[in-house]
């Protein structure tokens, strides 16, 4: 073969088999810690938060809903024993519940949240966090002067594979990342007349890709974003009315992360997760975020492929509130903070940002976006 045949090939490399490296990236548990938790609003996430609690065999002594019936329901289900109530400043009264999970949506949970802090509770937020980084602040710097630890419900940190990327990162196993490629084919058609997803005109950018900004934000720890550019396209033929297409491009000084999602892939789904460092690559894929089986590991010494176990929706849920419990325990910052959390929303607004302009967008200079 002529050195013209040989254009564009990589080199070729013998394959050296190793060992899978010791990555821990199952949810964490404290090892002594078991305090009361109460639980603010039981609609439909909840089950996937009370079935973690329950697996994990955490106290839940107090659900709230505004409407008793439906807390009710959830107490029959999880925990038989639990006290259910329509008023959630009877739960942030209770002196035995340290730690309090907060799940209705931004707009009615900031109020709960401020004065669960002001009670002096520990604090699990669902995401996403706020709809203004100002408002976030103030909670963040509310939650210091009270002495408490506060976290967002990011579960997708816990998910199996961003799990493994994100504590082997840590560990240095491929030196400093340079590219985050997450390319993402589902059908999410299910949603259609449902009228809550249907109204919200991002449910890609903003009610899904959540996940993927925060994910990008914690695999990129270390460098600050200088531009967010993204797209949401809406076709002809699509089932639901929010554009089903999207995509964004996050630039760093001497990195890029790129995320491309089609919601409407009625065959043929996909996801794939690729980091690469200036030491290696990690690689995860699946048919579906729910299911990645294997993690591929491309290092200096050789490579592996190393089977995960668990899956999001049980391993995230289990993780937000472990890691929370373990920040008591050992008196630190979880890693799920609301501080932290507000970094990845500002690449979030800023994709918002710039799907709506067709500009680029420096992260941080959209401080709020509308519900």
């Amino acid at each position: 073969m002529s050195e013209e045949d040989d254009y564009g090939l990589s080199p070729e490399k013998e394959v050296k088999t190793i060992t899978p490296p010791p990555i821990d990236y199952l949810p964490p548990r404290p090892k002594n810690y078991q305090p009361k938790i109460g639980l603010i609003g039981t609609g439909g996430i909840s089950d996937f938060h009370l079935k973690a609690y329950k697996t994990c065999g955490w106290d839940v002594v107090a659900l709230h809903n505004r409407t008793k019936s439906k807390a009710e329901e959830k107490r029959e289900s999880f925990f038989p024993d639990a006290v259910v109530t329509d008023s959630y400043e009877e739960i942030l009264k209770n002196s035995e519940i340290d730690v309090v999970d907060i799940t209705p949506h931004p707009e009615d949970r900031i109020p709960i949240v401020r004065a669960a802090l002001e009670e002096g509770k520990h604090v699990l937020s669902q995401k996403p966090f706020v709809l203004d980084l100002e408002v976030g602040q103030e909670l963040v710097d509310l939650a210091d002067s009270k002495g408490v630890k506060f976290a967002v419900n990011q579960n997708g940190r816990w998910a199996p594979h961003f799990s493994y990327i994100r504590n082997a990162i840590k560990q240095d196993l491929i030196g400093t990342v340079v590219s985050v490629d997450l390319s993402l084919q589902w059908d999410q058609t299910w949603i259609t007349g449902i009228e809550s997803f249907e109204n919200i005109h991002h449910l890609i950018l903003y009610d899904f890709a959540v996940h993927w900004f925060d994910i990008t934000n914690c695999f990129m720890r270390g460098h600050d974003p200088v531009s967010v550019y993204a797209n949401a396209v809406q076709f002809k033929d699509q089932k639901f009315t929010p554009p089903a297409i999207a995509s964004a491009i996050v630039n760093y000084p001497e990195g890029q992360a790129t995320m491309s999602f089609n919601s409407h892939t009625l065959l043929g789904e996909e996801d794939v997760t690729t980091v690469v460092g200036t030491k290696g690559t990690l690689r995860s894929r699946g048919p579906g975020l729910n299911d990645q089986p294997l993690m591929e590991v491309y290092t200096e010494e050789g490579e592996c492929k190393v089977p995960l176990e668990g899956n999001w929706f049980e391993n995230g849920f289990q993780g937000t509130m472990g890691e929370l419990l373990c920040a008591i325990e050992e008196d630190r910052d979880p890693e799920n903070s609301a501080r932290d959390n507000l970094n990845s929303l500002a690449l979030c607004f800023a994709g918002i940002k710039s799907a709506d302009t067709q500009e680029v967008v420096k992260p941080g200079e959209v401080r709020k976006i509308e519900g």
